[in-house]
């Protein structure tokens, strides 16, 4: 069957924008494609610096014929509407059209409109052009006097069509003076000459002979498999940088891995720095000694072509920018260690944290103010928690991280250290931050969890209190993940006690409340309630099972992260067992008699069972262990064992299987069935103690 190559080449496009462009043409080519009746078998898109490239395979050489019966108005309607189906049908005459009886609606016309299928290249002659116009590039530009944009300077148009084993056709069209051919370019310096194509397979042995690695992946394993081989035979391992690695890979259309050198006095600035510059600047990769583990004086830099003298000159480029920029950043780190953290802190006086929430020295002010209060209920020491919190933003203002902000925190941490704090307090600079995202680890050590989590609460709090919150997929205070920070440290630290108060009492110190209406704390703890059902559910946790143990306390309450969680496990593994799902099934029904025959009656049964009514001996036996069963149950709630709590309601199972088998609820004695249905209110009320069973889907 025929295929399809396409071709768009141009000057280079931006590496980051290469793969997300490279399936944007697929998408939008098979799309109108499949539209206009030409199914495929397969696709693929690529990506090199200079072009984007498609092939579609599995093409029909013409679109289907088809057939559509179009309906129209009455016979007899007003000739109006006869000559609007006329014009909309294609139709000259009603004599064209044909006549159906229905019995209800009379008779009607009706168009049969049937259109010969297209040939495969007359579509994509329509197809392939207005796909360029319309490419959604974020910020396209134009050049010349032409009127078409592109992300750069579009230079050529390679486009052919046919079956595998004859000449493919040139699919033409004409884009601003570019007429689309078979014809393309390798490398920019080692094989510029036009080359001839006929079909993907040729097209991309050809771009390998003209010094092109089509496949972006093909280009990272290259870089990455060399560069780990060079480092080997020095007795080094490569940093794998897996962001950098596809930028690089964007960067070159023929990889070309070496190794260079910069002055061992360098190592002295803190490693992360050192990479950080690497990288940033140069975009190459850095090495560890895989003896002893720590950053060795050596880099790796990918270049774009095969030099005549192996290299020598483009590595001793490298080498001098590389020696310029950390020179740079020794001396940020020397002059940074100059001065202690703390005269740091007048700094941030100047700089606005957010217009409505005030500076960072007064959001510092009232992270150490929670920190404190935290402190007691994680297990660190309150006056280290104060001088971490206070330290916390202290290396914003500093030399280092105005040159890499990524760094911000890490480089509190060095110096914190360097400057005589404690361990503790200086981890806490740097791990306060943290998690930066659901796969990065939360800090451990007390100190860190309690000013990391006094962070997270003042941005939610504050945020809420000025009601600039979430909204559909914009979340541009990354609260969303802030708020997961805290779940998760939280749950990490087992802290014992509920978030509300933390907040409640915090909402007092934010500037400029936006608040008087809301109940701003009630908002926020029903967002972390959203929120923890989001982490319960990604770890296996049915979100109803979370909604289910939320009535009988959620953050929204008062509860602690750890209770809610260890409830919603302990459910979860109840009702994963045989008589978790029978007892569930057993609650079910009774709730849907209680349901109904409450509904009859016009009143609520409290569980007030009378023992001087008769009872069969199913109902007695039930009776009798609902009512362990219930003290037993609040008993261990009292002692938040949840997990013992909830498995307790297990012994229910057989009891409950046993009343609904032998016993008729609805017995035709009064004081008898209304004495049952308050059995059922009570096997309601105790299952109840635990979690709503009745939001549990099942």
């Amino acid at each position: 069957m025929p295929e399809l190559l396409l071709e768009l080449f141009s000057e280079e496009i931006p590496a980051r924008l290469q793969r997300r462009a490279a399936e944007d043409l697929k998408k939008a080519v098979t799309d109108a494609l499949v539209e206009k009746g030409l199914v495929y078998e397969s696709a693929g898109a690529f990506a090199t610096p200079r072009r984007l490239a498609l092939t579609v395979t599995g093409l029909p050489a013409a679109s289907p014929d088809t057939r559509e019966e179009r309906k129209g108005p009455k016979v007899g309607a007003p000739q109006q509407a006869i000559d609007g189906f006329l014009r909309a049908a294609g139709l000259e005459s009603i004599d064209q059209a044909k006549v159906q009886s229905d019995e209800k609606k009379g008779d009607f016309y009706v168009a049969v409109i049937e259109k010969k299928g297209a040939p495969a290249l007359d579509i994509l002659k329509d197809v392939l052009p207005s796909t360029v116009k319309s490419f959604p590039w974020g910020k396209p530009m134009r050049w010349g006097s032409g009127r078409l944009e592109w992300v750069r300077p579009l230079r050529a148009i390679t486009a052919t069509f046919g079956p595998e084993g004859e000449e493919p056709e040139i699919v033409s069209f004409e884009l601003d003076a570019i007429s689309a051919g078979n014809t393309t370019f390798g490398h920019r310096f080692m094989a510029p000459d036009a080359i001839k194509v006929r079909r993907f397979d040729d097209y991309v042995q050809a771009l390998e002979k003209a010094k092109v690695v089509l496949d972006i992946d093909r280009r990272k394993e290259i870089i990455k498999t060399d560069a780990e081989q060079l480092a080997f035979a020095q007795g080094l391992d490569l940093i794998v940088d897996e962001g950098l690695l596809e930028e690089v890979a964007g960067l070159v259309e023929w990889p070309v891995v070496m190794m260079g050198t910069f002055d061992e006095t360098f190592l002295s600035v803190p490693e992360e720095a050192i990479i950080a510059t690497i990288r940033a600047n140069q975009k190459c990769f850095c090495l560890r000694d895989a003896a002893t583990g720590k950053l060795a004086n050596k880099f790796i830099l990918t270049s774009n072509l095969i030099a005549e003298d192996d290299g020598k000159t483009i590595v001793a480029g490298n080498e001098r920018v590389i020696r310029a920029r950390l020179s740079d950043a020794k001396f940020f780190y020397e002059t940074d260690l100059e001065a202690p953290l703390a005269d740091n802190l007048p700094k941030l006086e100047d700089v606005v944290f957010h217009a409505k929430l005030g500076t960072q020295a007064e959001r510092v002010a009232r992270i150490e103010k929670l920190a404190a209060e935290i402190a007691p209920l994680v297990g660190a020491d309150v006056e280290d928690a104060k001088r971490a919190a206070r330290l916390a933003k202290a290396d914003l203002p500093t030399g280092m991280v105005g040159e890499f902000p990524e760094l911000q925190g890490l480089m509190g941490r060095y110096y914190a250290l360097a400057q005589g704090e404690k361990p503790e307090v200086a981890t806490a600079i740097e791990e306060h931050y943290k998690p930066l995202g659901p796969s990065d680890r939360v800090p451990s050590n007390p100190v860190s969890v309690a000013v990391a989590l006094a962070d997270k609460l003042d941005i939610l709090t504050g945020f809420w209190a000025i009601d600039e919150k979430p909204t559909g997929s914009k979340d541009p205070y990354a609260l969303r993940r802030a708020a997961l920070g805290v779940i998760r440290i939280a749950l990490a630290a087992k802290m014992p006690s509920g978030l509300r108060p933390l907040v409640t009492d915090h909402l007092g110190t934010i500037p400029n409340q936006n608040a008087r209406d809301r109940d701003v704390t009630t908002e926020l703890m029903d967002f972390m309630d959203e929120r923890l059902t989001v982490q319960l559910r990604d770890e296996g946790i049915a979100p109803d099972i979370v909604v289910a143990v939320r009535t009988t306390g959620s953050l929204l309450t008062g509860s602690s992260v750890v209770d809610m969680v260890s409830k919603a496990q302990a459910l979860g593994s109840l009702l994963d067992t045989e008589d978790g799902k029978a007892l569930l099934a057993g609650y079910k029904r009774a709730a849907n008699i209680l349901a109904a025959e409450e509904k009859k009656d016009g009143k609520t049964y409290t569980g007030d069972i009378d023992s001087a009514t008769p009872m069969a001996p199913e109902e007695s036996e039930l009776a009798s262990l609902i009512g362990m069963t219930h003290d037993g149950v609040a008993a261990r709630l009292a002692k938040d064992d949840y997990a013992s709590a909830i498995t307790a309601l297990a012994g229910l199972r057989a009891p409950v299987d046993a009343f609904f088998d032998k016993v008729l609820v609805n017995d035709p004695d009064p004081a008898i069935r209304a004495n049952r249905l308050n059995l059922l209110a009570r096997l309601r009320d105790t299952m109840h103690l635990v979690a709503d069973f009745g939001k549990v889907a099942g």
